[in-house]
């Protein structure tokens, strides 16, 4: 899994798996959407005008928690 973002267009993609083929792209709403392979799986969701979306809650930071385990990884999002 791998969570990326473009500063230049304010985008941000959460990839769940490696693209293998042609994928379809379903519009949640205006700011989300969401690549689906052929069977069904879901390769990853773009989240456009991302700084907002990320910044939402949590005072701009990310956090990473193993639920099994309770570790925690906390990734301060840039202001740019």
């Amino acid at each position: 899994m791998k969570l990326t973002y473009d500063p230049r267009y304010n985008i941000a993609y959460l990839r769940l798996h490696e693209k293998t083929g042609e994928v379809e792209t379903i519009k949640v709403s205006d700011e989300i959407n969401i690549d689906i392979a052929p069977d069904g799986s879901i390769y990853g969701i773009e989240l456009l005008n991302a700084n907002d979306q990320l910044r939402k809650q949590d005072e701009g930071k990310l956090l990473v928690v193993n639920e099994s385990t309770g570790e925690k990884a906390e990734v301060v999002l840039s202001d740019k």
